[in-house]
């Protein structure tokens, strides 16, 4: 039987064809003048032929392929420490019970519900008072206060979706409360543990504001570009701002085939 098309259906249609359009067409735009630049010919503006020149710039750009690496190493550091504080915070949270547990969450969740500027005017505070100078050790505290409470609810939820007679099972066998982690919490927790690193890495590289209030001489790959807004970006950045959509799009699809391999059964 052949489906009628209903007005609706075609206007939710376009809808959907014009949003992806808003979303994606810049970045198809940026891939391009990667590799076609924008040139003068005779009065007109026109491409150049295809090349790979902002490619071979940016791999000489020490200062862009600088604030790059400082940005990954700042992304990693937070996510392990962010991972770590995170599920602690939520083992406690899951396993506890009394006012100290709401009084911990409430805090977790505080710099995350406040404007990134009372965040980052906070923490320039609070290390000023410390007589702390501003760099990488700063950018990464205020990095993981961000990515803390992402990670925090991210396995939170996953940790109280979980069957409690698990752990009851595991430790009435005989099991300590580190096997118990270890062989039976630890891999129904994978899949966030997972997706929160995913996430909180994301937050990292993309935080601009914090990063801005405790930075000092240290330059992150968004304060560079912020830097860059006054004077005009570079063929470079095209060349960047493609390779990242690449990386992004290939550990997606990636992400997203290990999940689909391991929600498909085994054929005995």
């Amino acid at each position: 039987m052949n489906r009628r098309w209903h007005p609706v259906d075609v206007v939710a249609g376009l809808v959907a064809l014009v949003a992806f359009c808003v979303i994606y067409a810049p970045l198809v735009v940026v891939g391009m003048f990667s590799v076609w630049q924008p040139v003068r010919v005779r009065g007109s503006l026109g491409l150049s032929s295809p090349n790979f020149d902002s490619y071979v710039s940016l791999a000489g750009n020490q200062e862009i392929l600088g604030a790059v690496y400082t940005t990954l190493g700042i992304g990693a550091a937070a996510t392990v420490i962010g991972l770590t504080l995170g599920t602690v915070f939520a083992f406690y949270y899951v396993y506890t019970t009394g006012l100290p547990r709401q009084v911990m969450q409430a805090l977790i969740f505080l710099p995350f519900l406040l404007p990134p500027i009372i965040t980052g005017l906070a923490l320039l505070v609070a290390f000023r008072e410390l007589d702390l100078t501003r760099g990488v050790a700063t950018i990464l505290a205020g990095h993981v206060v961000v990515v803390v409470p992402i990670i925090y609810r991210t396995i939170l939820v996953r940790l109280t979706a979980l069957n409690p007679s698990l752990r009851e099972a595991s430790l009435d066998l005989g099991a300590s409360n580190w096997q118990t982690f270890r062989y039976i919490l630890l891999p129904q927790l994978r899949t966030a543990l997972i997706a929160a690193a995913l996430l909180a890495f994301a937050v990292s590289f993309d935080e601009t504001m914090v990063t801005l209030f405790l930075s000092g001489s240290t330059s992150t790959l968004p304060i560079r570009l912020w830097s860059m807004m006054r004077l005009g970006f570079v063929p470079d950045i095209n060349a960047l701002a493609t390779l990242i959509v690449v990386a992004a799009a290939v550990t997606a699809i990636c992400a997203g085939l290990i999940n689909l391999r391991r929600g498909t059964p085994t054929r005995g």
